[in-house]
């Protein structure tokens, strides 16, 4: 056979056999080798039960048990497992080494669906990034499945901890290796603790910008991209799906009207001496300026992201919107401000009224300044709009509702007209501020006259 199963393990008892048995089944004449990693439980005994050849492992940590197995491997490829897996599909370790046997990868990663996923999430992509932007179409980076050459593999620096497979990517990348993604399903892992999710954040961080300084990548303006990443993960779906996975109640709040007295986006203009073209925007396109949201984007070009942080500090605010969502907040609602604008500003905004998210578009800065170009944020967009592409705030609450939320989550909006439309229009609990019921006579909204009553109107009903 030309393919060895290695399963680095430490106190994996529950799972083991598990693993073995899902191997053994699917290629009865494939070699399985448990490295164990100093297990005080039953992992070992329970890998032999099930048919692995067990081996102590020379030295704590995941990476050490790896290169322990490589070197035992008497075959061409070889195929890692995690020791804490369940619900592996039958076809696993076929799939695993299709591309190898085909000739097109000398690694493979797998691709899977699975709850969690933090240090990946926070860490991982992130750095990657900034240092190694041509691997972020790799999903599981610190994934343990994986396939590849073992003459390839061999020839590469395995570190001794939870860095190793991210590591193992880069290496191999920068070798100039063929690397391939197989979706493999749904996986499930055991969770980690948070101080050993720290810990391999970490051993995580410190693998990548290590190899990041060997390959001449690293420099002090990357450092303040990654704040910025930073930033921008704060308004993705993956921190909003934190925040509402158990939400039965969801209230977005738009940036533009409902929650300060000035736009900030003229606030702007006026404090970095950009008033008048603005004006001209405003004449060309009309004063939605959400319509022209990538046009505003380029007046702003060269402006310090400083600038944007103290017009938005200072920006002032409805008197009553900080207790206003703080009322509902203390009723369970989750609260969230959406923004046609820069999230930079928005978040800051979603901040100072003490809301737990902010949803908005991302200015692009570099080395601190604005570089004029602006990332539209995809949810946004929704594949079932009558207009492919377009771009409305409505589109974010049918997203939250399709993705993020239970079904039968209330969803409350409040808007400031025109627009707002399509985010009322979404809404369950559509209300808008200012507007009188008798100049739009089949609106779905009810019009109220500050934040507070807008509360209180939820509240009576959700």
């Amino acid at each position: 056979m030309s393919l060895t199963v290695v399963i680095p393990a430490l106190n994996e008892e529950r799972h083991i056999a598990g693993v073995v048995r899902a191997v053994r089944d699917q290629a009865p004449q494939v070699p399985v080798i448990v490295i164990d990693d100093g297990s005080t439980d039953r992992t070992a005994e329970c890998a032999r039960a099930a048919g692995a050849r067990v081996v102590t492992s020379t030295l704590l940590g995941k990476g050490a048990s790896m290169e322990d197995g490589l070197q035992l491997v008497q075959t061409p490829w070889v195929l890692f497992l995690d020791g804490d897996l369940s619900g592996l599909r039958p076809d696993l370790v076929q799939r695993m080494t299709e591309p190898l046997a085909a000739g097109r990868a000398d690694l493979v990663k797998a691709r899977f669906a699975r709850s969690g996923g933090r240090v990946t999430e926070l860490t991982a992509k992130p750095l990657l990034r900034v240092f190694f932007p041509e691997l972020m179409g790799i999903e599981q980076p610190l994934g343990g499945i994986i396939a590849g050459s073992v003459a390839m593999l061999r020839s590469l620096t395995l570190e001794d901890d939870y860095g190793v497979d991210v590591g193992l990517l880069i290496d191999a990348h920068l070798r100039g290796a063929r690397i391939e993604q197989v979706d493999i399903g749904e996986v499930a892992h055991d969770s980690q603790s948070l101080a050993r999710l720290g810990q391999m954040a970490q051993q995580v961080s410190r693998t990548i910008m290590q190899r990041a300084k060997a390959s001449s990548r690293f420099s002090f303006e990357q450092f303040q991209e990654l704040e910025e990443l930073e930033r921008h993960a704060r308004g993705t779906f993956e921190r909003l799906a934190e925040k509402l996975s158990d939400a039965s109640r969801v209230a977005l709040i738009s940036a533009e009207g409902p929650l300060a007295e000035t736009d900030y986006l003229l606030a702007l203009a006026r404090s970095t001496g950009r008033e008048a073209e603005l004006a001209r925007v405003v004449e060309r396109q009309g004063p939605d300026l959400g319509a022209a949201r990538v046009e505003v984007a380029r007046l702003f070009r060269f402006v310090h992201q400083n600038d944007f942080v103290r017009v938005a500090r200072s920006l002032p605010l409805r008197g009553d919107a900080v207790s206003a969502v703080n009322a509902l907040r203390r009723a369970g609602w989750r609260v969230g401000v959406v923004s046609d604008g820069f999230f930079i500003a928005a978040d800051i905004l979603r901040r100072r009224v003490f809301a737990d998210f902010a949803v908005a578009h991302f200015m692009n800065f570099r080395n601190g300044v604005s570089s004029g170009e602006l990332r539209l944020n995809p949810a946004f967009v929704h594949s079932a709009s009558p207009v492919p592409g377009a771009v409305d705030k409505g589109h974010v609450l049918r997203q939250v509702r399709e993705q993020l939320c239970r079904p039968g989550t209330l969803l409350a909006a409040l808007g400031a007209l025109p627009a707002d439309q399509g985010l009322l229009q979404a809404a369950d609990l559509p209300f808008a501020l200012g507007s009188r019921p008798t100049e739009t006579p089949d609106a779905c909204w009810a019009a109220v006259d500050s934040l507070t009553a807008f509360s209180e109107r939820v509240l009576a009903v959700g």
